[in-house]
């Protein structure tokens, strides 16, 4: 056999009391790998049972290591009736078999119930062996190193990038497939769990295949999704850059140096082995005499100094699909999953979950090659369920990297291409267009670089990356939102599917509208991790945009806003206009202050014209058979060439205005963003802290318009914000970094609002000098962290990812203080198992942490209520820094890529 799994059972400690005779338990547990099961002995009449059992033995294919959890249950044993389920703990295996794996998993795992929660703690002991396997048609893809974060692991330099890589494995959900159509909560609630865990750890090894076929082994970014489309089935999805050869990088520590190929794969096909410097690969199709190659995605958001050239813009594509049209091929699998695999579904057949996919792709694609682009960094997807309609979302950056670090030919690069002859300066490079002047994809203002004088770049830039470390601003950053409801007429199948896909566009234009209104208000230019994501419902559709907004010293200054148009009703007067003109004028005086945004002075020999000219730009737009009569120029100055234009023509326009006007800065000595680190801020101290929060709202008024839920929905969110202050009042100067907003409507009439962030102190002064550190010391506790790195801290090794999906529900709600106080437990209760599974592997902090899923479902009248919970992470080893140690950018703490400068 190619592998044996070995698990001990020690003690456990503060158990429920389950015979109310006694006030004590009669505990043991079975552990389950696969299809065979093991029980301690019964430990009678103990709360804090002793069981120090013998090494259970598990001979099993390391395929089998990689899909199966090992399963270990507690249980109260009963003499004349069913033993009594205490509580579960699934334990991932795969952190034991990759290369520079922990030897032993040994600690303390909370004892988890879905019905009760956490239930006491168990001490168990994990070894694996595993043996030689030289057969090349083995199914495990042991020994592949994966990564959650999206930038290259801190102290490894990538060698080879093979780019992108996607995967998706479907099942029957176990919610709607009950015994004799009676559903018992705490069986059907641990069959979802158990299913999940397996498909999971299924899609994770066929990645894996994957990149071992392409020479690599290991996996950045890696990110996996679970839709639960009902009756449908449940879809597990995984999408992950990067596929490079690396090595790591020697440190002040006394560790190992061993050699990595970090490897990323290409949609749907594999890649031969390759060697040499960095690459992006892109796939070849065999058959045909013509070389087919595929487009570069990369999940990344962080690179290192000279990987991108330059970037074109934010690139996205939405569809709305009905999940009655899927086809479901079953594979005859043992666990009867259902893989969709593009190979077995023939054109004639229905509609496949990666067919539409690959639909969303290709026209990614074609945005980012309209842009002059040849990759797309900062690629996400999502999906949006409400019944059978489905709305599936991906975004990205168009960007061109730098040909240098790809293989000679791999990119389809003109000859006459001379964007590489002449290489801009670091500072503002990536800001240069790459795209044509003279055949732009849209209208734009255009004007030569205010750093090197030499290129054009665009007035506005908006990106879903974090802010390049080598980039120039100006004063500070901060957190941008755009917030929109519409609502929608109750409607199925088909009609219900159109309505949406009606809506959609609108929806995206008005919410880049406000980040377009909100970015001028505040006098800046550009935009940095920009996710925008638009939620479904019965009866309406939420859209929120954030983005953290930044001054590029490289980008023209904005122009300011003015106001014009007729105003409607008793608006209808200059007085008023005026006003309103004043109040946005001195906004913006105000904010340029605040944020500290002084324009560097540049003469205008420096600044080139700004557009071509209308005639010839207008030819561009234009079809065939228009003629040049029936054409009119828009004029948008308004009496000021380089102000933004916003026409107050209806009550709508009038309450972006309002709503504009209100939308508040954080109180003195707070800053927020959506990026690892704020812009301008370099003086971090180890101050750290994360947190979770989930507020969800019901909608009792059923008249509500479209105004008054846009009201309702903005002041949720910003309620969020200015609870986050109150709480971290006394940690100021502080600044709230990576804030993720997740939203969605789980239900009719109820909304939900997502948060998660990691609150960072930082020095007033940026001179204070700090008292040094007398030696580097081991972090204690276990930390965690949606940023890919600690603060004041240095990673010396990475343990493998922490990929968890848990299950609460109750029948008290009411009793555990409504939903409020039952998703402030649940959640607090997932930290600790996290914590609890990455000390165990020997670690002390969570990086790139994030909870990627929390769907709630409530029944009030029941006092019912349900959530899923889906969290992921790297587990680390972190040691304290001295002070001559610490960087002065945290953010830079990333790898490198070879021969990056």
């Amino acid at each position: 056999m190619p592998g044996k799994l070995k698990a001990k059972i020690v003690a456990g400690r503060h158990l429920p009391v389950m015979d109310r005779a006694s006030d004590l338990t009669d505990a043991f547990v079975e552990v389950k790998f696969g299809n065979t099961t093991f029980k301690t002995d019964v430990c009678p009449k103990s709360l804090n049972p002793q069981w120090n059992s013998e090494w259970f033995k598990f001979e099993v294919d390391d395929e089998d290591l990689q899909d199966e959890p090992l399963q270990i249950t507690v249980l109260d044993h009963d003499t004349y009736s069913a033993n009594d389920a205490i509580g579960k703990v699934y334990i991932d295996i795969d952190p034991l078999l990759c290369t520079e794996a922990a030897s032993i998993i040994s600690g303390w795992f909370p004892i988890y119930d879905t019905i009760h929660g956490i239930r006491g703690e168990i001490n168990v002991l994990v070894k694996v062996e595993l043996f030689n396997d030289l057969n090349r048609f083995r199914q495990s893809s042991c020994g592949v190193k994966f990564f959650c974060t999206t930038s290259i692991p801190y102290s490894y330099r990538a060698v080879m990038v093979h780019g992108f890589v996607e995967e998706l494995v479907v099942n029957e959900d176990p919610e709607y497939q009950w015994i004799d159509r009676i559903r018992t909560p705490r069986a059907s609630n641990e069959a979802r769990q158990r299913l999940i865990s397996l498909m999971s750890g299924e899609l994770q090894r066929k990645i894996g295949l994957k990149v071992l076929e392409m020479g690599g082994n290991a996996v950045v970014g890696y990110l996996q999704c679970f839709d639960l489309e009902g009756e449908s089935g449940l879809v597990v999805r995984a999408i992950v850059h990067s596929a490079c050869s690396s090595q790591r990088l020697s440190q002040n520590f006394s560790v190992s140096v061993p050699t990595l190929i970090f490897t990323g794969m290409g949609s749907g096909g594999s890649a031969g082995k390759e060697a040499g410097p960095l690459k992006t690969l892109l796939r070849q199709q065999t058959q045909t005499t013509l070389e087919q190659r595929e487009f570069p995605f990369f999940t990344l958001t962080s690179f290192p100094p000279g990987f991108l050239v330059h970037v074109g813009g934010v690139v996205s594509a939405r569809s709305v699909k009905l999940l009655d049209r899927i086809h479901n091929p079953a594979l005859g699998n043992t666990r009867s999953y259902k893989l969709l695999d593009w190979n077995s579904v023939t054109a004639d057949e229905p509609e496949t979950r990666d067919a539409w996919w690959e639909e969303i792709r290709q026209e990614i694609k074609s945005h980012a090659k309209a842009l002059g682009c040849h990759a797309v960094v900062g690629y996400s997807e999502n999906t949006s369920i409400c019944e059978e309609v489905c709305i599936l979302s991906a975004s990205g950056t168009a960007a061109i990297l730098n040909p240098r670090y790809m293989r000679e030919g791999c990119l389809d690069f003109g000859s006459t291409d001379h964007r590489f002859d002449d290489p801009s300066p670091p500072s503002c490079g990536f800001c240069h267009i790459p795209y044509d002047e003279l055949n732009m994809p849209f209208p734009a203002q255009l004007a030569y670089c205010y750093q090197c004088r030499r290129q054009k770049v665009p007035d506005v830039l908006f990106t879903t990356i974090d802010l390049p470390a080598e980039a120039a601003v100006t004063g500070k950053g901060c957190l941008i939102q755009a917030r929109l409801c519409r609502l929608k007429k109750k409607a199925q199948g088909e009609v219900n599917a159109t309505a949406i896909s009606n809506l959609l566009p609108f929806m995206e234009y008005e919410l880049h509208t406000q980040l377009m209104n909100k970015l001028k208000l505040r006098s800046m230019n550009a935009l940095f991790g920009l996710h925008i994501q638009i939620s479904v419902g019965e009866n309406m559709l939420l859209g929120l945009a954030s983005a953290t907004g930044v001054y590029l010293t490289a980008l023209p200054a904005p122009g300011g806003i003015q106001i014009a148009g007729k105003t409607p009703g008793d608006l209808n007067n200059e007085q008023h206009v005026a006003a309103i003109q004043k109040r946005i004028n001195d906004a913006i005086t105000k904010n340029k202050e605040l944020y500290q945004i002084k324009p560097p002075e540049l003469t205008d020999e420096g600044v080139g014209s700004p557009i071509p000219e209308p005639r010839q730009r207008s030819r561009l737009f234009r079809s065939h058979s228009e003629s040049s009569d029936d054409f009119s120029e828009l004029d948008l100055s308004h009496g000021k060439k380089d102000a933004f234009v916003l026409e107050i023509d209806d009550t709508d326009a009038v309450e972006d205005i309002h709503s504009l006007l209100t939308d508040a800065p954080p109180p003195a000595g707070f800053h927020s963003c959506s990026t690892e680190t704020m812009p301008g801020i370099y003086n971090w101290t180890s101050g750290i802290q994360m947190f979770t929060s989930v507020r969800v709202l019901r909608l009792n008024n059923t008249n509500l318009t479209n105004q008054g839920l846009n009201k309702i929905f903005t002041d949720l969110c910003e309620n969020l914000l200015k609870s986050f202050y109150f709480k971290l009042r006394s940690t100021v100067p502080c600044c709230l970094c990576h804030l993720n907003f997740t939203v969605a409507v789980p239900e009719e009439e109820l909304v939900q609002v997502s948060v998660t962030a990691v609150a960072m102190t930082f020095d007033k002064d940026q001179n204070q000098e700090k008292p040094p550190e007398k030696a580097t010391t081991k972090v204690t506790t276990v930390k965690m962290t949606p940023l890919s790195f600690l603060p004041g801290t240095r990673i010396i090794k990475y343990l493998g990812i922490i990929n968890m999906f848990f299950i609460r529900e109750t029948t008290s709600l009411r009793e555990e203080g409504g939903v409020s106080g039952f998703l402030h437990s649940f959640i607090a209760e997932v930290f600790a198992m996290v914590r609890a599974h990455v000390a165990a592997l020997g670690g002390n902090a969570v990086v790139s942490y994030s909870m990627k899923d929390c769907v709630l479902m409530e029944n009030p009248n029941k006092n019912q209520a349900q959530c899923l919970i889906n969290v992921s992470g790297d587990a680390v080893i972190c040691v304290r820094e001295t002070d001559q140690e610490q960087t002065t950018n945290t953010g830079q703490t990333c790898g490198t890529i070879d021969g990056a400068t």
